[in-house]
């Protein structure tokens, strides 16, 4: 068996205990992996670091080329820029991909949702160009290039083939950001024809799309979008299903990979044994898929969709009161 030598980033508040609880039940499952433990976040300031996203943990994602990320503090308004931002740019991760999928026993409006949102994952209003054009106004650039519009495009027609899906939508703006989002359509449309004509497109202004989400998401796919629109949407689909605790999330680059809980550091209930690791586990699930162990992913999902349908032990914004590692001895007890 193949030896895996993956990044872990424990990360901030709840981070490390959700942490802990994936790693048990991916070694559980099988996997011959050797985990380079680094920081990140407010705990490597804590750590005396410098950075919120020290060069050590840079070079060594670099160096491994896949890793797995608990969640970070991001200040509002002020503080230190957003780790998630830093590696997705740094690294060049520049696709953002968030599987959602209704999951047994979470009971939501809709049942039989299984979507994939695919963000651009480095420019658009997330560049952080902005400035004070005059005293009381400030301006905020939204940049798109034909670079990183056709590579994601082509990430995401890549993806629809290789998970075997049916079609692609974008979602875009382009009746008033004519030059910006008519760029990310003229792209995704170039795709499409001369590469990838095999699969259904279609293109939708994002205000309909997100009715067409709420109405009926079993009507949608692949959803293809650029920085902004696709942070939004992807919590609204996230939402669908029963929020951000039970949706994984993936940044991939050409070079690295960093796979990811979406949620927050509630750092209000960190260290109380209450946190849900399962977003954790389902990216776990995903870094697993990216790293060629289709059969222990399986063995993991299959394994948390047991639990789920059981009930039994469930953890408290599910409904039940099992601990953040009586969770996971659930999920490793039925591999």
């Amino acid at each position: 068996m193949a030896l895996h030598t993956i990044v872990l980033m424990p990360g901030d508040g709840i981070g490390p205990e959700v942490t802990r609880a994936t790693k048990r039940v991916i070694e559980a499952a099988g996997l011959s992996v050797e985990w380079v433990e680094v920081p990140a976040g407010a705990s490597a300031l804590e750590q005396g670091m410098d950075d919120v996203l020290p060069k050590r943990t840079l070079a060594a994602i670099m160096a491994h080329k896949v890793a797995l990320k608990g969640p970070v503090t991001t200040p509002v308004g002020k503080g230190f820029k957003s780790v998630n931002v830093q590696l997705r740019q740094k690294l060049s991760l520049y696709a953002a991909v968030r599987p959602v999928r209704s999951l047994p026993s979470v009971k939501t409006r809709f049942e039989n949702v299984d979507m994939v949102i695919v963000r651009e994952n480095t420019e658009g209003l997330y560049s952080g160009i902005e400035y004070e054009a005059v005293p009381g106004v400030v301006t905020s650039l939204k940049v798109a290039s034909q670079t990183a519009c056709m590579r994601i495009a082509r990430y995401a027609f890549r993806y629809a083939t290789r998970r075997h899906r049916r079609k692609i939508t974008v979602f875009h703006k382009a009746n008033i950001m004519k030059m910006s989002d008519g760029l990310f359509l003229d792209c995704s449309r170039k795709i499409h024809e001369e590469e990838y004509p095999n699969i259904d497109y279609e293109e939708t202004i994002i205000d309909a799309g997100c009715m067409k989400l709420v109405q009926d998401p079993s009507k949608l796919d692949v959803l293809l979008m650029e920085n902004f629109y696709g942070d939004v949407v992807s919590d609204l689909c996230a939402g669908l299903v029963g929020g951000l605790g039970v949706v994984p999330g993936s940044n991939i680059g050409d070079d690295a990979a960093v796979f990811e809980a979406v949620h927050g550091s509630a750092p209000d209930i960190a260290g109380k044994q209450i946190a849900n690791p399962l977003a954790l586990i389902m990216s776990g699930v995903l870094m697993l898929q990216h790293i060629h162990e289709d059969a222990i992913a399986d063995k993991i999902q299959k394994a948390y969709d047991a639990v789920l349908l059981d009930g039994k032990t469930l953890t408290r914004d599910l409904g039940g009161s099992a601990t953040t590692d009586g969770f996971a001895d659930a999920i490793i007890a039925k591999l």
